[in-house]
């Protein structure tokens, strides 16, 4: 798995080895083809509020954003990266703004880092193409994030590695109505769906 990462943000406390690793260890769990890429790209709340209302529609920053680059349906024979033959070279993009990630993990209680291992691993779900526009998809990605990123954590002890520590707050593994409290509290979130053209 290629995974490329730009940091273009310049904010403090973004770290790139670990935003990779969950990113690679989501991706394996999920039978992704070892073949396969994806960008993530760490940007500042200009550049995050400018995607946000091209291709989202809607005014000011975000969290995370998620461009697929080819249609893959959650289970699809032949159409996730894991099928017999090659899936697509390249998965898409995964955008992360760490300056409103930080308001979230304020609220949240936990530390940045975890924060962006969330949204990393939420967008790597989108990229596979999970969703969360109906209850049942909301239920069903959420309930894979958090078990990809719980996991995650005791992957990386096993490894030896040492990140920032497995949260064991409340916030720290949400299901989709604790995150809609969050967004409450923290305007403009809400860990959008995939990002498409709303017009030019």
């Amino acid at each position: 798995m290629s995974i490329e990462f730009l940091n273009e943000c310049g904010y403090d406390g973004v770290n790139e080895e670990m935003l990779i690793d969950v990113a690679s260890y989501a991706f394996g769990r999920m039978d992704v083809n070892p073949d396969a890429e994806c960008t993530i790209t760490a940007v500042d709340l200009a550049t995050i509020a400018d995607l946000h209302v091209r291709w989202m529609d809607l005014d000011g920053p975000t969290d995370v954003m998620s461009f697929p680059m080819d249609e893959i349906t959650p289970g699809a024979a032949g159409g996730r990266p894991d099928a017999a033959a090659p899936g697509p070279a390249m998965l898409g993009d995964i955008v992360l703004c760490p300056e409103f990630a930080q308001r979230q993990a304020t609220a949240a209680g936990h530390s940045l880092g975890h924060e962006l291992a969330l949204l990393t691993v939420h967008g790597c779900l989108h990229l596979l193409g999970y969703d969360h526009a109906t209850p049942a998809e909301e239920k069903e990605m959420f309930g894979l994030q958090n078990e990809l990123l719980a996991d995650w954590y005791d992957d990386v002890k096993e490894r030896g590695l040492s990140f920032q520590p497995k949260p064991s707050g409340p916030k720290a593994f949400p299901d989709a109505a604790e995150r809609a409290n969050l967004d409450k509290q923290v305007p403009g979130g809400g860990i959008p769906a995939v990002g498409e053209p709303h017009g030019e």
